[in-house]
């Protein structure tokens, strides 16, 4: 029988009891909170609310960084029939404020040195959470009648524009995305309980929603332990991974990307760097076990209940994924956009598709128009968008993703890329930048790219900007180079060093490309401009 809403899903942390659900690194303190605990919480802050007379339907913004207070503070809005609204942790002051009038919030959780930028509203320190409501009873908190229709969070994806729009998702949304994989795991659970606890280090932020998925509402089904850390440097993580037994990261392409330059860096640090390479080669035929074997010491800096990386956010560069399954690790892609409530295709863990994004999952259909672009419909598709001071219905029976994507024959997704970033040359050709940072991403000079376009006869030329491994490397033989792997109206016949260390990123450090590109269009242009701030 389907949930009505996600306050049934509580159930799942009452039964899992003192099971840890929570770890979180803080400073030098390491904080564990049971299921237990988490319900808990979620019910006195519940409490809380009523007392604060946050009634159902009203909004309570949730401004601040993984944590185990995050959690508990999400359950409790949902037990309330408050509607949650996560705000990115790095979001501007400004523009969280113009998202809190914007819905009107009747409380904001934040963090200690944000509690008072916003005079005009309530606000309480996520950090004090804990202790704000330990006056209240523990007991289960006795929610509202909900439905699968009422509106369980707003979620703002932009802190860009002027006006703020937030994506609506009902219970009903959530649970349409969640179900089909409580149905997928039921498969496999009597294997789960050689493994059990399952620990997954989530490196996504809980503001994301699919950092939800494998933060908040994935792991009850499973009775896993979810881990939180604030910082993604690579010699960080490796330890986290090793010191808690961890089975599974879950995080975007770039922290894969840098993990494997770490773990290059130290073998060729070690005299190994030959021999990766001859392993790697001869790795390239056998199957997932014996890849294991064969690269059992890299497996033991992992430590060996680690088995697999799920990588979402944003595409991953086939060469990053081939190297960590040719060294015996499962790499799990996932496809979806904050208005189809996370994924729409999955690639399976046990069945992967090399440089997929796995299969449209049950209850929602895919197709793709004339022009390749992504159409997806079904329950997971969120109800519409909050703009000015209410929800405005989405258009149109099937979401346009502004994705570009191909289907293989065996029904597996391939992503192309975004439809707006297709560079039209003035031939009328169609060039795909993901194809041009693929060719350049090969070239062992380049640590990172993105190519932007700079304007040409009314039309675009694709531009090249380069993060280089060792700053004297020859940029022009390094494009040069990656241009013979292109088609003639392909290359990039211009180029730029990006001047810093890192792009300009996103929370789910994607980079900034409007920033690159406005920088690029300038420094080609005989302008000059202060480089923007990461």
């Amino acid at each position: 029988m389907k949930r009505s809403s996600l306050v049934e899903l509580l159930d799942l942390l009452s039964a899992h009891g003192g099971g840890k659900a929570l770890v979180e690194r803080r400073g030098l303190r390491t904080i564990r909170w049971s299921y237990r605990h988490v319900a808990d919480t979620a019910s006195q802050f519940a409490r809380e609310l009523e007392v604060r007379e946050v009634s159902p339907g009203d909004r309570v913004v949730l401004w601040g960084p993984n944590s185990v207070e995050w959690v508990a503070a999400f359950w409790g809005c949902l037990l309330r029939g408050a509607v949650a609204v996560p705000m990115d942790h790095i979001a501007a002051p400004d523009f969280a404020a113009r998202v809190a009038q914007q819905v009107d919030a009747r409380l904001v959780l934040t963090t200690r040195e944000r509690v008072g930028l916003d005079a005009s509203r309530p606000a309480l320190a996520l950090e004090d959470l804990e202790a704000h409501v330990a006056r209240y009873p523990t007991r289960r908190y006795r929610p509202p009648q909900l439905s699968r229709s009422d509106t369980a969070e707003i979620i703002f994806t932009s802190g860009t524009t002027a006006e703020p729009r937030g994506v609506v998702l009902t219970h009903g949304n959530l649970l349409a995305n969640l179900e089909p994989l409580e149905t997928e795991i039921a498969k496999y659970r009597k294997w789960e309980r050689w493994f059990h606890p399952l620990r997954f280090l989530n490196l996504l932020p809980l503001s994301h929603v699919f950092g939800q998925f494998l933060g908040v509402f994935i792991p009850p089904v499973l009775g896993a332990t979810v881990i939180f850390q604030e910082t993604l440097n690579p010699a960080e993580v490796l330890r986290t991974i090793k010191r808690e037994r961890v089975s599974l990261v879950v995080t975007v392409p770039r922290l894969l990307e840098t993990l494997r330059t770490k773990l290059e860096r130290d073998l060729e640090a070690e005299g190994r760097a030959a021999w990766l390479a001859g392993q790697m080669s001869a790795a390239e035929e056998e199957n997932f076990v014996r890849r294991m074997w064969r690269f059992r010491r890299v497996h033991r800096r992992f430590g060996w209940k680690f088995w697999a990386f799920l990588s979402g956010g944003a595409a991953l560069p086939p060469q990053t994924e081939e190297f960590w399954m040719r060294l015996g690790f499962a790499v799990i892609q996932g496809y979806g956009l904050t208005e189809t409530t996370s994924l729409v295709s999955v690639n399976h863990p046990f069945q992967l598709g090399k440089g997929s994004i796995g299969k449209v999952l049950p209850g929602r259909e895919l197709k793709l128009d004339a022009s390749g672009e992504i159409l997806v419909r079904g329950e997971s598709v969120a109800a519409g968008y909050w703009q000015g001071s209410e929800m405005k219905k989405a258009e149109g029976e099937w979401l346009r993703t502004g994705d570009l994507g191909e289907i293989g024959p065996d029904g597996s997704l391939y992503f192309k890329g975004r439809k707006k970033n297709v560079i039209v040359t003035p031939e009328g050709l169609n060039i795909y930048p993901e194809d041009l940072e693929a060719a350049l991403r090969r070239q062992v000079e380049v640590r990172d790219c993105v190519v932007v376009p700079l304007e040409r006869e009314g039309n675009a030329e694709p531009c090249a900007v380069l993060l280089l491994r060792d700053r004297g490397a020859d940029a022009a033989a390094v494009v040069a180079r990656a241009n013979q792997s292109l088609a003639d109206f392909q290359h990039m016949r211009r180029w730029l060093v990006w001047p810093d260390e890192d792009f300009p990123r996103t929370s789910t450090q994607k980079p900034r490309t409007n920033l690159i590109a406005e920088y690029a269009k300038t420094q080609l242009g005989g302008g000059r401009v202060a480089l923007p701030s990461s």
